[in-house]
């Protein structure tokens, strides 16, 4: 592969990507130290963690609105910017309230990143699946590495340290995206902010069949995405009944298959078909999270679950070809804002998934509340089935 500029666009868009989700996951690990220090609940943290991953969803269809107006490059160097300085305001936070209220700062200054570089990326390379493939990889990526990292570190130095991997992630990334992105010309660069606001086309656009359609499947995919990210770990140790050095092992094994997947199934799509791929994503999450809930069920060991989580992790790789399908749908002038906005739609309401899936667990148990992940993805599968069989159109 001969090396050009917009390579160079993709590796930073996936750095900064990677940068922005680290400041966001070293905070977990630091829980129980932050809530020693500050004397609170772990529901008092958990509602400032929820309230930075709503504030993180909802800022995607602003960001795409900015990007129009006034160029990607501006809003993704911002979005890195504010994240290393969220963070620095985060490990500086005197107090509970003020941890919280940086802590919203921090997700809606990372969510400004994802849905600009996206409609920026899909103007530099033909095979757009591959290249959001590549770009997606940079989450799983800061899956893999921050938490053990940040637990490290906060053991060693305290969680105001650990929170400081945010800033040592950023502030690199947003000098190389400075030094080595060239400006970006907007799309909408004359038209006021208040017009793309405007109730009426965001209720046409969502409204779509094809959109509407597609939505509703990415809300399955995050449904279920949120649900493993938030309960995984746990249920591989109380539900599967190994060690919690075991499970985080596994739980890094999810991170891997699921980064290292992301570019294939991009690429895959670019070339069979984005419902194709998709399907192949869903009927793995079928077989990964039924064989996670019958390892719980019936104790089948070690080696079943390894193949579990390896499946699973394939499964969640179903972003990178649906949100390549959500681009082939929007005409270019409609890509920076059109998909911020159904990005926030299918995030916010996907992010369900965790209070869905540990109410679950609390009533019924793991095998119950792991066999629903199994039937959100038949469901998802079923409704591609019945798409290409039927000829429907959408």
């Amino acid at each position: 592969m001969n090396w050009r500029y917009k390579h160079t666009a993709l590796a930073l868009c996936t750095l900064a990507f990677t940068a922005t989700m680290v400041a966001r996951l070293v905070i977990s690990p630091l829980v129980p130290r932050i809530t020693a220090e500050f004397g609170v609940t772990n529901a008092t943290v958990g509602l400032a963690l929820s309230g930075m991953w709503l504030a993180y969803a909802l800022a995607q269809f602003p960001s795409g609105v900015l990007g129009d107006r006034y160029g990607e490059r501006l809003i993704i160097l911002t979005a890195v910017g504010a994240t290393a300085v969220a963070s620095l305001l985060i490990a500086l936070s005197p107090s509970i309230a003020v941890f919280a209220l940086f802590t919203v700062v921090l997700g809606t200054g990372a969510g400004l990143h994802y849905s600009v570089a996206t409609t920026f990326l899909t103007k530099q390379f033909d095979d757009i699946g591959r290249a959001i493939g590549v770009h997606v990889a940079g989450g799983p990526l800061a899956g893999l590495a921050a938490p053990p990292l940040a637990a490290l570190v906060g053991s060693r130095y305290g969680w105001r340290v650990g929170i400081l991997l945010g800033v040592a992630a950023a502030v690199p990334v947003f000098l190389l995206f400075a030094w080595r992105v060239r400006p970006t010309e907007p799309v909408r660069p004359d038209q006021p902010i208040r017009e793309r606001f405007a109730l009426g086309p965001l209720v046409e656009l969502l409204s779509r069949p094809r959109i509407a359609y597609t939505t509703a499947l990415a809300t399955l995919g995050a449904f279920t995405w949120q649900a493993t990210a938030s309960f995984l770990p746990t249920f591989l140790e109380i539900g599967g009944g190994f060690s919690t050095a075991l499970s985080a092992l596994l739980f890094s094994l999810y991170f891997v298959v699921h980064g290292g997947t992301q570019p294939i199934t991009g690429s895959v799509s670019d070339r069979i078909g984005r419902d194709a791929t998709v399907m192949g994503t869903m009927a793995a999450g079928v077989v990964g999270y039924g064989l996670l809930a019958a390892t719980a069920a019936f104790d089948l060991g070690l080696p079943v679950t390894v193949v579990a989580v390896g499946f699973v992790g394939l499964a969640m790789s179903w972003g990178a070809p649906l949100q390549s399908r959500f681009m082939d749908l929007l005409s270019e002038a409609e890509r920076g804002a059109g998909f911020g906005l159904v990005r926030t739609a299918y995030m916010v309401i996907g992010a369900s998934g965790s209070v869905v899936v540990g109410a679950i667990s609390d009533i019924a148990g793991w095998t119950v509340a792991v066999g629903l992940l199994a039937v959100v993805m038949a469901l998802g599968l079923a409704t591609l089935a019945a798409n290409r069989a039927l000829r429907l159109g959408y």
